[in-house]
């Protein structure tokens, strides 16, 4: 009798790939069913693990300062609760700058969570490897600088256009063909096309003067763009996959790959092959701006706030935090950044771990409130009346040239407070700051997107 997959199911067990291996053996060998159940036992699934009863422990590195951020404290320190009862967690941490994000469950920005042998591609979110570059162009007019960097940076919907495009190394393309995550022919096409561009929201070309030597320094705020939302996707439904194998209580956006399986490999792998196009699409748009200025570069340092940092089997999803242990950054090269807003410095920190900090600092001011709230907050004053409060004795541009009133100063937490926390809890140590000269974001690019215009014509 030939068996078929409804024996298996009949037997309890759920269709998967291994399905039509195991019915080749069992029929070619013409297996007994004494001989079938002692085969299959290699296909039982292990018990489905639970979620924790309770969270375990994590740090509060935050507080309330004023009556608006006790809402916000609350929040994240309910979302942070409810994920930090997945299964893999063991630790984790909350930075000044944390705000939720969305649903209880879901990492808040300024968010650490310590896995063990797990990957969690929802605590990276899909914005992979978010990070911060600088460059010392040594004394030199600030204006000259950010007037170039506008001319050759690129923000807003999609990549470069044609006959602007930068080239992808050719042993960063090997290695996104040698992927299993990365080998597509489409995304390998947004990693030539998204390569020197910057996107939308919070990200932003920044140019200041150095307190500590007074040279001017370039600044970029940007993540992996296409290619890491790309990786994104599919790490969830990787993840996804072995969520409803072994932890079906789990919250989807928790979901994990276990870094012993030959997915987990491939998707660390995969993490720091977007890691390597990240570095590479912040300095395509610094050189191009050397190069521009026929200057060379004094300094130049990087760091990532947005991603995942293995140490042996222990997994530190930093969701908007900045690493400050020199064992997270392999190519280190000097300090580590941290922005606030447009009109503030971005702070030059150091430091060490200690039980407080688990080795991270802030990653920037972070929001109390949503970009919508915040745009009702300010009432029907004109909006190029609030820029002009907001960013007064500054050169601020937007790149689309519409204003994103939910990026000006007032849409952060307070700075001076941030830093303040800093201090106390121990999150690194200020050893420079730039000072703000002016700065580029996309803005609004969304009112006059193509789509709209379509309409209109229409």
């Amino acid at each position: 009798m030939k068996i078929t997959g409804q024996y298996l199911i009949d037997l309890g067990y759920r269709p998967a790939k291994w399905f039509a291996e195991a019915l080749t053996f069992i029929n070619e060998n013409d297996l007994s069913e004494i001989e079938i159940n002692e085969y299959l036992e290699q296909f039982q699934s292990p018990e489905p693990i639970a979620l924790l009863e309770k969270p375990v422990e994590f740090v509060l590195n935050i507080k309330a300062e004023n009556e608006a951020e006790e809402d916000n404290v609350q929040k994240v320190i309910e979302t942070m609760s409810e994920m930090l009862k997945t299964p893999t967690m063991i630790g984790g941490a909350l930075m000044p700058d944390a705000c939720p994000t969305g649903e209880k469950g879901i990492i808040p920005v300024g968010g650490v969570a310590i896995a063990k042998n797990a990957i969690h591609p929802g605590m990276h979110s899909a914005d992979i490897c978010c990070s911060v570059m600088l460059t010392d162009f040594g004394k030199i007019d600030p204006k000259i600088v950010l007037d170039a960097g506008h001319q050759h940076t690129h923000f807003g919907m999609g990549g470069r256009p044609r006959g602007n495009q930068f080239s992808l190394p050719m042993e960063l393309e090997e290695e996104f063909r040698n992927n299993a995550f990365l080998n597509d022919e489409k995304l390998i096409s947004l990693a030539k096309e998204h390569l020197g561009t910057q996107g939308d929201g919070n990200h932003f070309m920044f140019v200041g003067i150095s307190k500590k030597t007074g040279n001017t320094m370039l600044i970029t705020h940007h993540g992996s763009r296409a290619p890491g939302a790309f990786l994104y996707e599919k790490g969830m439904k990787t993840a996804e996959r072995f969520r409803k194998e072994v932890s079906p209580e789990t919250l989807r956006v928790n979901a994990w790959i276990p870094f012993d399986t030959e997915d987990g490999q491939n998707y660390w792998d995969a993490l720091q092959i977007i890691r390597k196009w990240t570095k590479c699409n912040h300095e395509a748009i610094h050189n191009a701006v050397l190069r521009e200025l026929k200057t060379e570069m004094h300094n130049r340092f990087w760091n990532e706030h947005n991603f995942v940092f293995r140490d042996g089997d222990l997994f530190y999803h930093a969701k908007g935090a900045t690493p400050l242990d020199e064992k997270f950054l392999p190519d280190i090269t000097g300090p580590r950044l941290i922005p606030l807003n447009m009109a503030e410095p971005v702070l030059i920190v150091q430091g060490k771990t200690n039980d407080r900090n688990l080795g991270f600092a802030p990653h920037g001011a972070g929001r109390n409130f949503s970009r919508s709230f915040h745009k009702k907050s300010l009432g029907e004053k004109p909006i190029e009346e609030i820029f002009a409060e907001e960013t007064k004795g500054l050169d601020v541009r937007f790149f689309s040239n519409e204003i994103d009133i939910s990026e000006l100063p007032s849409a952060y937490k307070n700075a001076q407070n941030v830093r303040n926390q800093m201090k106390e809890f121990g999150l690194g140590e200020v050893i420079d700051e730039v000072l703000p000269y002016g700065c580029i974001m996309a803005g609004d690019w969304k009112k006059n997107a193509p789509w709209k215009k379509k309409k209109l014509r229409k």
